[in-house]
């Protein structure tokens, strides 16, 4: 049974499901009717986080450009270029025993692609959500559904794991972004081009 978060709220991962260490992040969307003719492209990502809420380098960003860590820890599954469809539209598979130890924070994101080009914001988005799945039993003991509150945004913090006292916790936090993927990036110390 899944625990269903509210903004802001907090709660324990590893602690509370002994032995986890292989979990599956589902994110899902789906677009509001407008007629601005161009079609909507979500984009997840996962930026893995120093003690002071930085990448230690580019490669920290995982991504549809990038989809797997050096570590291993990370993997992104794959782009969806339409979110059409019920379930998760993009997927992040963690390995949280290869988790690197400078890295303290996972923060995972969604942003739309060319936002401004299309002249598209949250606002036109419903139903997002993240959710943190046990692989191995197939459980989905946490889930954190976004409100509907972002009229400009084009990026969205959804949620972070982060280590605490040698466990990990799952913090909802819903931190909404205008300038799309570019400020993300500028706010965790990636490089963009």
């Amino acid at each position: 049974m899944a625990i269903n978060l509210q903004k802001g709220q907090k709660v324990d991962l590893t602690k509370t499901n002994p032995g986890l260490t292989k979990i599956l992040v589902g994110l899902g969307w789906d677009t509001n009717k407008y007629d601005g003719g161009s079609d909507f492209d979500l984009d997840t990502a996962a930026f893995l986080l120093d003690e002071n809420g930085k990448v230690g380098s580019d490669k920290d960003f995982v991504f549809y450009g990038n989809l797997k860590h050096e570590s291993g820890s990370v993997e992104h599954t794959g782009d969806n270029l339409t979110g059409v469809g019920e379930g998760d539209d993009e997927q992040i598979k963690i390995d949280l025993s290869k988790v690197p130890a400078n890295v303290k924070k996972i923060a995972f994101t969604v942003t739309i692609h060319e936002a401004e080009t299309r002249r598209q914001n949250f606002g036109m988005v419903s139903n997002a959500f993240i959710r943190i799945v046990n692989e191995a039993k197939g459980e989905e003991p946490i889930r954190y559904d976004l409100g509907e509150d972002y009229s400009v945004e084009t990026a969205v913090v959804i949620a972070e794991l982060y280590r605490h006292e040698g466990e990990w916790k799952f913090n909802a936090i819903g931190s909404g972004f205008a300038g799309g993927l570019k400020a993300l990036c500028k706010n965790f110390g990636v490089n963009a081009a």
